[in-house]
């Protein structure tokens, strides 16, 4: 697998998105809207869910979002909306746009946005991935979908996924817009880049600060800005991935899910804050209706096993086990989404 250190990361992922399989390049293309969930929207149409991008400013960067409304919406109404914040390397056309368009078809005006630096977002250096900014993405959606046409502010609901889900969890502990707070294949980003996937790499968090702490000083320098993850991926290594989470996540991102703004690339730096970050501390801050989804079968169960069982402030929390479904399944597998939104949808029917 190729560990890309330099600025040359950003090249090498240009040269080797060639490299991935004409039918996954091409998906995003046959999309107006270059989504590549299977079921999207290709056209707005009257009394269905339609589609509309949407840029604004947070913090003075550019924001690429998209906005789905219900097939009943009226600029007039008082709807209910949710949030939704995508995975780690994820981007707004893949598994946040699908949650986004189905609950959408459930009656609810949804919101979901690139994150700043990453995707079609502005902001440098590109694939920064600070929690700080990750969180203040998710108020920035709340900003401004609070104020659209035909949504009632009092009746917020947040959804995060993977990534986007340890970082909801972080952003509903103070943010109290949000009325009904959900995750589904919730990832702690921090936990992780700390401690490794699974806990595989206590024993070399100081190398690794030491490591992003070089790599925030040669930045400062204004030298190349060091890059971490991965570039590109063949095939033979996707088979040899151990975990279910990152093959099955390689397939994903660089097959069949692929669109060139989604990358598993961050900045050396944005280590410094990650590693030092967690997603389940002051979880008891969390005082509003929450629902954790997880499949039975996700080597990242672990995670929402424990931000769960920190929740102890939550009010009426559920723990919802989707069986047989592993992390990435719940991302695009029909019979597993389905379940997601089907229980999500009543949870936010309930909440909000």
């Amino acid at each position: 697998m190729k560990r890309i250190s330099t600025i040359l990361a950003m090249a090498l992922f240009i040269v080797n998105w060639t490299s991935i399989p004409v039918k996954s390049q091409q998906r995003h293309k046959q999309n107006p809207y270059t989504l590549v969930y299977e079921g999207a929207i290709t056209k707005n149409e009257n009394g269905k869910v339609n589609i509309h991008p949407v840029k604004y400013k947070l913090n003075g960067i550019e924001i690429v979002a998209n906005v789905y409304t219900p097939a009943n919406y009226t600029a007039e109404g008082k709807h209910s909306a949710i949030i939704i914040a995508h995975p780690n390397g994820g981007i707004k056309e893949q598994t946040a746009g699908l949650y986004a368009q189905r609950l959408a078809e459930a009656g609810y005006v949804t919101i979901v946005a690139d994150a700043a630096y990453q995707g079609g977002s502005g902001g440098e250096p590109r694939h920064t991935d600070k929690p700080a900014n990750r969180v203040e993405d998710i108020h920035g959606m709340a900003d401004y979908i609070s104020r659209y046409p035909g949504v009632e502010p009092s009746k917020l609901g947040v959804l995060g996924i993977c990534g986007g889900g340890g970082y909801t969890l972080k952003a509903a502990q103070g943010d109290k817009r949000f009325k009904a707070v959900a995750t589904l294949s919730m990832f702690n980003s921090g936990e992780v880049r700390r401690n490794g996937f699974q806990h595989t790499q206590v024993a070399t968090i100081q190398e690794r600060l030491q490591k992003a702490s070089d790599g925030r000083n040669q930045e400062a320098a204004g030298g190349n800005i060091q890059y971490a993850g991965v570039a590109s991926i063949t095939d033979e290594e996707i088979a040899k991935t151990s975990t279910d989470l990152y093959r099955e996540g390689y397939e994903y991102y660089y097959r069949s899910h692929a669109h060139p703004n989604s990358t598993f690339l961050y900045t050396m730096s944005s280590m410094l804050d990650l590693m030092t970050w967690d997603a389940t501390s002051n979880m008891e801050l969390i005082n509003q209706p929450l629902l954790m989804i997880a499949g039975s079968n996700a080597d990242t169960k672990y995670m929402t096993d424990t931000a769960f069982n920190k929740a102890v402030n939550a009010k009426n929390k559920e723990f919802f086990v989707i069986n047989g479904a592993t992390h990435i399944q719940t991302y695009w597998k029909p019979e597993y989404v389905t379940q997601a939104v089907s229980k999500l949808t009543n949870f936010y029917k309930i909440n909000l």
